[in-house]
């Protein structure tokens, strides 16, 4: 601070002298005055320098930052989407995501979570429809901590439900949309965009689950690394579904040649593609309306009124049923001459004869009607000859992997396992098998005979085609079932996303832009502390 002032001081001095006031002094200090002149000057046209060349970089900075301007396309989004499968016997929530640029009009899409919803399906709230509402609660909330928090309100969410509300519809109609109303009301008090809650026909259910196989196995669509896009396979292998529920069994797949006439019909857009499948459901024929109407049937023929032999169960395993459960469903309510539904107890007593199960079964199959026909499966419904390979899931599947059956093994082979295990009693089941439901386990023999009587019988599936049938519940990491194919149907009416344009630079000239800013800013400063010391 002397310093400055000592400057300052002699800087106002030399005015003075220059002004005459101070004679005496000028000439003494005049060498020393001359010098700082010079000095002041040179830094006045350094500054200048230092200033101009800001000016000049600036601008320099300026145009490199307008040319050459490239449009850029910024990333798709993830979009997600939520279905619901309410089925006869539980339900389960599946979450799915995909990018918003769709391919070909159909999203690409993946499982991110499947929730199985607790208790029964939601049929079984018939007598008290809010708990149905209130059964999915758990999984909503579940979905909600998976889907960034952003998406909420974007999110697609359906419930679609099967065969046991279509049995409920038929039964009471009015009960079944009360239980509709009631899960749609607690959707809607998710923060979710919900699109409704409604019965799937039997032929929507079997040809959704062909759109899942088919997609899962890449017949639609594949990643090829070569292009980096999704291209359809030169010589795409499509599969039929054999899907087998609580309450209804369907068989969906493109028969052979194009001339063939069928009402059953489905027709799909999918990834740019058209697609004609057969498809038919089976209401009363899933595995548990089976079991109900196959008991129904022992008791009417028996001459007993109170014990009856069931050839299909293990010996020693006896089981109580009410007459009365019967009334429970369309499928058992209808009225026998030989079978009173009253309310007594009836008892079915496990005779292990795997023959006669057999027989048993194929009695609740009207297979007259078809006559000498190889286009018709029973009670006279049409249907093309089976051509190409199957997907067998849900109870096919089930059954199957519990017999240890889904390895490919000849039709020679399942039969004799099958035979084996309906002979063992149930003392060598339970104890084979302590870790198995004790409510499903005596039901194995009976669902294995049913399922070779459906495929053999009802399907004609044979010896020659058999081993063309794949017993599998997954595809990857997704589950084998209708809900993907819904979503996957859906996603071609959900809207894509404009891709997002934004206005970026040719890398090399904003890598220079940068560096002449930079340098800009530092002659700057230097020109700014340059002044300050002068």
């Amino acid at each position: 601070m002397q310093q400055v002032w000592a400057r300052g001081e002699r800087a106002f001095s030399l005015l003075e002298c220059q002004g005459g006031r101070r004679r005496g002094c000028c000439s003494a200090g005049s060498a020393e005055e001359g010098a700082f002149t010079m000095m002041f000057a040179n830094k006045k046209h350094f500054t200048t320098a230092v200033i101009g060349a800001l000016i000049a970089l600036s601008i320099i900075a300026l145009v490199l930052s307008l040319v050459r301007i490239e449009d850029v396309t910024l990333p798709p989004t993830v979009k997600y989407g939520m279905v619901f499968d309410a089925g006869s016997s539980h339900t389960s929530l599946f979450i799915y995501e995909w990018d918003s640029d769709k391919e070909n009009d159909t999203g690409v899409v993946s499982q991110t979570l499947c929730c199985d919803v607790q208790g029964q399906g939601i049929s079984s709230y018939a007598d008290d429809p809010p708990k149905a509402g209130d059964s999915l609660r758990e999984c909503l909330d579940k979905a909600l901590k998976v889907i960034p928090a952003a998406k909420h309100r974007d999110v697609p969410a359906y419930l679609g439900a099967t065969a046991g509300m279509r049995l409920l519809r038929e039964q009471n109609s009015s009960v079944a949309d009360q239980v509709l109303a009631e899960v749609a009301k607690t959707m809607r008090e998710y923060p979710v965009a919900f699109k409704g809650a409604r019965i799937l026909t039997g032929e929507e259910e079997g040809a959704y689950g062909w759109i899942t196989i088919n997609y899962l196995l890449e017949s639609f669509t594949k990643y090829s690394p070569k292009t980096h896009t999704w291209v359809r396979p030169e010589a795409a292998n499509i599969f039929g579904a054999l899907d087998l529920g609580g309450a209804s069994t369907q068989i969906s797949f493109m028969p052979e040649g194009s001339g063939i006439n069928w009402n059953e019909a489905s027709n799909f857009m999918l990834y740019g593609y058209n697609y004609d499948i057969y498809t038919h459901s089976y209401l009363c024929y899933g595995q548990n309306e089976m079991l109900k109407r196959l008991a129904k049937e022992l008791i009417a023929e028996s001459s007993s009124s109170s014990r009856v032999n069931h050839p299909c169960y293990p010996k020693d395993y006896n089981e109580t049923v009410s007459l009365s459960s019967f009334r429970t469903s369309p499928c058992t309510n209808q009225s026998d001459p030989r079978l009173i539904l009253g309310d007594r107890n009836v008892t079915l007593e496990g005779r292990g004869n795997a023959t006669e199960c057999l027989a048993a079964i194929k009695k609740l199959f009207n297979f007259s009607a078809c006559g000498q026909s190889q286009d018709c499966t029973f009670d006279g419904v049409y249907q093309p000859p089976v051509s190409g390979q199957f997907i067998a899931f849900s109870a096919f599947y089930y059954n199957f992997k519990f017999l240890n059956l889904t390895e490919g093994q000849p039709l020679a082979t399942v039969r004799e396992t099958i035979k084996s295990f309906c002979t063992r009693s149930w003392e060598d089941l339970s104890s084979s098998y302590p870790e198995e439901n004790p409510a499903r386990l005596p039901k194995y023999c009976t669902n294995a005979n049913y399922i070779l009587t459906l495929l053999l019988d009802a399907y004609k599936f044979n010896e020659t085609n058999w081993n063309n049938i794949f017993f599998q519940m997954k595809a990857g990491s997704a589950n084998v079932g209708w809900t993907l194919g819904y979503m996957l149907n859906l996603t071609s009416m959900i809207p894509a996303e404009a891709p997002v344009w934004v206005k970026g630079h040719v890398p090399s000239l904003w890598a220079a832009a940068v560096a002449f800013i930079i340098l800009t800013l530092a002659l700057g400063l230097a020109a700014l502390l340059l002044l300050l010391w002068v």
